[in-house]
């Protein structure tokens, strides 16, 4: 589970491996035509599994297949969307127009999953031998909108602003990550190195004027 997972993956690896889409080819057809049957307790429970299978794949370090677990309970978590939106009611049976609320504890489940989820994804590309940063940005910043304090995304951003060049941007992440953990080496290490490189900015300006 990501929330147990070491505060940051190698510091100069990730990128896309396989399942690092939107989910597997050809296994949300047969998911979507099954929603409307399905109640929001089971669509939580089996994205719950999912999520715990992509934790156990990447404790065994099989980082592509947990790619692919994550997002296959992220792909459960939007078949819970579908549920839960407005359509004809004819469309819908009535028990599942009836379940289509959320009590807050489900509602918590579903956060939670999405914050793991997204940050388990980041953790896992980071781990491969050419990262997508971009794409690391991308599930940092979707987790840091629910949970603005996130340490580990937090971190992850600053590491993926510096490798894409914002060096501003990955300096507001770092201090904010160090604000909560102010003791974290890979922490300060990467502050160190943005100062540096926004130092040496800074004094190639001064020389072109």
């Amino acid at each position: 589970m990501e929330r147990a997972s070491p505060a940051a993956g190698k510091l100069n690896a990730g990128g896309r491996g396989a399942g690092d889409g939107h989910g597997p080819a050809g296994g949300a057809q047969p998911r979507a035509a099954a929603v409307g049957s399905a109640e929001p307790g089971e669509l939580i429970g089996r994205a719950l599994d999912f999520k715990s299978e992509g934790a156990q794949c990447y404790k065994d370090k099989k980082f592509r297949e947990a790619i692919g677990k994550y997002h296959r309970a992220l792909l459960e978590l939007k078949a819970l969307l579908l549920l839960l939106s407005q359509e004809p009611a004819g469309q819908r049976p009535p028990a599942a127009a009836a379940a289509a609320g959320l009590s807050e504890e489900q509602r918590q489940a579903v956060e939670a999953i999405e914050v793991d989820c997204y940050n388990s994804l980041a953790a896992c590309l980071l781990q491969a031998e050419l990262v997508n940063y971009e794409r690391v940005k991308e599930y940092c910043l979707k987790v840091l909108q629910k949970e603005g304090e996130n340490f580990k995304a937090l971190y992850r951003s600053g590491v993926a602003f510096y490798h894409l060049g914002d060096f501003n941007k990955a300096l507001y992440y770092l201090k904010e990550a160090r604000s909560r953990q102010p003791t974290d080496t890979n922490v300060i290490r990467y502050i160190q190195l943005t100062e540096m490189k926004l130092s040496r900015c800074s004094q190639r300006e001064k020389e072109a004027l």
